[in-house]
């Protein structure tokens, strides 16, 4: 519930357009900016685990991470797959340079930053691309490679919370127009939007393996 009470501080931080303007430069209040620092160190520490482990099996093929617990979860077998290196790097690498970019924006808003509407957007973009390629990792996961990675799972997570609220408070702040009614639903039901977002994955996972987890 501590989570939710947060997630309510949002709104009640920032003023009625969604944070204090300075010369056209908007702010955002503490919850929002410890929203950005708790899912990008969450984001940080998947994927700096997963970079280990990574490290370890290219240094002994036979390496059997931790979070390789059965068939189904399984981190080694993701990280051997193809898709794990989707640019020709190892994907974590990218996410702890993207999640390591979060977490300093979200102290620079704790000291009291103030950001450009560009700024915002392309907070906005960033978090678009990060949701689409977890889009893209969990089908791969799912219904090419059969495995299921639990640090990456919880990037997953980190990144679908950020990008929602992200896009809260763009909406509420005007940066990304959309009718009034829409506005309102996210503020109403702000919390609505990634819980449905991550319960369909959950879902997903549940009934993938439906005959796995009940056998």
């Amino acid at each position: 519930m501590a989570a939710d009470a947060a997630v309510d501080e949002v709104r009640a931080d920032d003023d009625p357009v969604g944070g204090e303007r300075d010369g056209g430069a908007v702010g955002a209040g503490r919850a929002f900016a410890l929203m950005l620092v708790i899912t990008g160190f969450a984001g940080l520490l998947a994927a700096w685990v997963i970079t280990l482990d990574k490290f370890h099996l290219l240094e002994d093929p036979d390496f059997t991470p931790a979070c390789s617990l059965n068939p189904v979860i399984s981190c080694g077998s993701i990280m051997e797959s193809d898709q794990a290196e989707a640019f020709g790097f190892p994907n974590p690498m990218l996410g702890m340079v993207t999640y390591g970019m979060v977490i300093a924006i979200g102290m620079g808003l704790l000291a009291g930053a103030r950001y450009q509407r560009w700024f915002w957007l392309g907070l906005q973009a960033g978090t678009l691309f990060g949701v689409a390629f977890c889009t893209w990792l969990q089908y791969q996961s799912l219904y090419e490679i059969n495995a299921l990675c639990l640090w990456c799972s919880l990037a997953w997570v980190a990144t679908i919370v950020m990008f929602w609220y992200t896009t809260l408070h763009n909406v509420r702040n005007g940066f990304l127009p959309a009718p009034r009614g829409v506005r309102n639903a996210l503020e109403e039901f702000h919390w609505l939007f990634p819980t449905v977002h991550i319960a369909v994955i959950g879902m997903l996972v549940l009934t993938r393996w439906w005959d796995f987890w009940t056998s």
